[in-house]
């Protein structure tokens, strides 16, 4: 279907941009992308996505808007207080893209419906804030053969990647998985949560902005990806620096010794 006259001008920027244009515009129209957690990072992220006009946002996120979260997620305000944050999500994306249709799975991931989930989208971008939900995504992404964009923040500072070890890599081998790069979970404890070692706020923005121009790559196809480079930030030295990772072949989803199992560990 061809764009509207007011899609036009909505788009206009990315309609005149080389290497996105008019074919790439109507790919983000196209696009179903599922966004883990509606909070730090997933606020840049929808509201990013939301612009651009992609098609279709699912937003899982079981929590409440908080007095405490309005510091760095901005896509919720002070009214919003004590509702659910897709609730939330859903009401800021009709006020900035009538366009773009929500899905909002307000209820936690688990193993019982991630792969459920993850089956109808063709995108997966996760701003959760625990390991237990990234290695819970990262799994359900590979066995349902979908990319997946995976940003994370400390207090000072974030990473981000892109995931796609369902293809292979320029050598041959196949690209890597979450497991590649971080093959176990930390014990608990050893890394501190948010509310304990703080984070700060705009530091979420620039992750969460960076991980949407990710999945707007994944979807248009425009520049080098970061399959197979994880990207470190430093904001207190303002340091950024990318780093190579490539396929373990020990790792228990696509490693040789791989259990030959269809399930979530």
């Amino acid at each position: 279907m061809a764009l509207s006259e007011e899609e036009i001008e909505r788009y206009a920027r990315h309609i005149v941009l080389h290497g996105v244009g008019g074919p790439g515009q109507q790919k983000i129209r196209a696009a179903r992308i599922l966004v883990v957690g509606a909070g730090g990072l997933g606020s840049p992220l929808i509201q990013y996505l939301a612009a651009a006009g992609v098609g279709e946002l699912g937003i899982v996120d079981d929590d409440i808007v908080s007095l405490s979260n309005l510091q760095r997620q901005v896509l919720h305000g002070t009214p919003d207080i004590g509702q659910s944050k897709v609730a939330s999500a859903r009401n800021a994306i009709a006020r900035l893209n009538p366009h773009v249709r929500v899905a909002a799975h307000g209820f936690r991931m688990t193993a019982a419906n991630a792969r459920e989930l993850v089956r109808a989208y063709d995108i997966v971008a996760d701003g959760s804030d625990n390991f237990d939900t990234r290695y819970l995504v990262s799994d359900a992404c590979f066995y349902e053969r979908k990319p997946l964009v995976m940003g994370a923040v400390g207090a000072y500072d974030g990473s981000l990647t892109v995931l796609r070890p369902f293809e292979n890599a320029r050598n041959g081998e196949p690209n890597p998985t979450y497991r590649c790069l971080f093959p176990e979970r930390p014990p608990a404890g050893a890394v501190a949560a948010c509310s304990e070692a703080g984070v700060l706020g705009a530091l979420t923005g620039v992750v969460g902005s960076m991980m949407a121009l990710e999945v707007l790559r994944e979807i248009a196809g425009f520049g080098e990806s970061l399959v197979g480079r994880l990207l470190l930030m430093d904001t207190r030295a303002m340091r950024f620096e990318t780093v190579a990772y490539g396929w373990d072949p020990d790792n228990p989803l696509s490693g040789k010794a791989a259990a030959k199992q269809d399930a979530l560990s």
